[in-house]
């Protein structure tokens, strides 16, 4: 291991319990980027899953059902649809029923007779679902097509909620909302494509979840390196592979899947995130700053860069006299200690000589925000 990399892992180990003290998480990303699969940064373009939703009926609340008339329309129609009883909804107000919304996700890959997960709803003023029956009910996507049907399954919330004849209350977790595994029956396939047909090519499309044109030519060197002249980027954010034809339909996902694990370098961005709420920061390890000076309250940042002579100081020895850059932080708090650093002008220095004297969040907030507006923050600053 190298002396710079013993370096920066000694900094984080001695940085953990100063951070614990002054209640700030700041997370440094420093060294090189490592290396990522393909897979695990690429989204492939056409493969997606539907969102698919119903309204339906739980029955057998004990008490906690809707007190609203909805719940018991819907039950009219639906008694007299399959039963062929004509009811009056006031004849079926009670508080053991409950107006709900299904909602699930078709995979892109979902055949008919597969099931899929459902999470049940409440609309209407329920107090809670435990306990409760869901009826069957279709779920349509958002052409209005039926997709898939919830069979009849009793739900769990995993939680609870109780109230006393005075009104107080206690509740754990989210009572007004189920979830039954394998609750729906797919009933119609929305298959995705991930292949695509240009003249007589067959064209993969990648997706980059972050667009970076590092990145971007990155990946395509890695792919054209096993797969010679196939792959091309027209944008920072797309590759687009073309599959060789030497590779059959039957061996598609195969290509693709050989083109998901390849390793790649990643380009870490240089960026500042901060979210002064829980007060927390994280900063890409490209972000360096320029010699500057900050005043925040009783706390003195100063950065500084300079040049020196260097020579042999032995006479007859072998050397040459050379020019030298150095770099020097010092935060100086109520006439406290003085801290040097001379070495390049980088965040993880410039934190690290922060949290030594204790600064408050507060404290590197106002520091990195004065940073940027002065234009010696070399990265994009992001609040949330």
């Amino acid at each position: 291991m190298s002396d710079m990399r013993q370096l920066q892992l000694g900094w984080c180990d001695g940085l953990k319990p100063i951070l614990k003290t002054i209640g700030v998480l700041l997370v440094l990303c420093v060294g090189s980027a490592p290396a990522a699969r393909i897979g695990d940064v690429v989204d492939v373009h056409g493969i997606r899953s539907n969102p698919l939703m119903g309204t339906g009926l739980v029955v057998g609340l004990n008490g906690t059902g809707d007190s609203a008339l909805p719940s018991a329309q819907m039950l009219t129609s639906l008694l007299r649809r399959e039963a062929g009883v004509t009811l009056s909804p006031n004849d079926l107000r009670s508080a053991n029923i409950a107006l709900v919304m299904v909602t699930a996700e078709l995979g892109p890959w979902d055949q008919p007779g597969a099931t899929i997960d459902i999470t049940v709803s409440a609309i209407g003023d329920a107090g809670s679902l435990q306990g409760g029956m869901l009826l069957a009910t279709e779920l349509k996507g958002l052409d209005g097509e039926v997709y898939a049907v919830a069979r009849v399954a009793a739900l769990s919330t995993n939680s609870w909620s109780v109230e006393g004849r005075t009104g107080t209350r206690a509740t754990k977790n989210h009572p007004t909302v189920g979830r039954i595994p394998n609750g729906a029956n797919v009933e119609r396939s929305a298959l995705s494509r991930f292949v695509d047909v240009v003249g007589q090519q067959r064209i993969v499309t990648l997706r980059l979840r972050r667009e970076n044109f590092t990145t971007a030519e990155r990946i395509r060197q890695a792919i054209n390196k096993q797969y010679p002249g196939s792959a091309y980027a027209p944008d920072p954010g797309t590759i687009r592979v073309r599959i060789p034809d030497a590779v059959g339909q039957e061996r598609q996902v195969q290509f693709v899947d050989s083109i998901m694990q390849m390793d790649v370098e990643v380009d870490v961005p240089a960026i500042v995130v901060i979210n002064e709420r829980t007060g927390t920061i994280v900063v890409g390890g490209n972000v360096t700053i320029s010699e500057t000076a900050v005043t925040q309250g009783g706390l003195v940042v100063r950065v500084k860069e300079q040049q020196f002579v260097s020579q042999p100081t032995t006479p007859f020895t072998e050397g040459t006299t050379a020019v030298v850059d150095d770099t020097a932080i010092a935060v100086e708090e109520g006439g406290g200690p003085v801290i040097l650093m001379p070495k390049t002008v980088t965040v993880e220095e410039l934190a690290n000589a922060l949290n030594a004297i204790g600064a408050s969040p507060r404290d590197l907030v106002a520091i990195f925000d004065a940073l940027n507006r002065a234009g010696a923050l070399h990265a994009r600053l992001e609040m949330m």
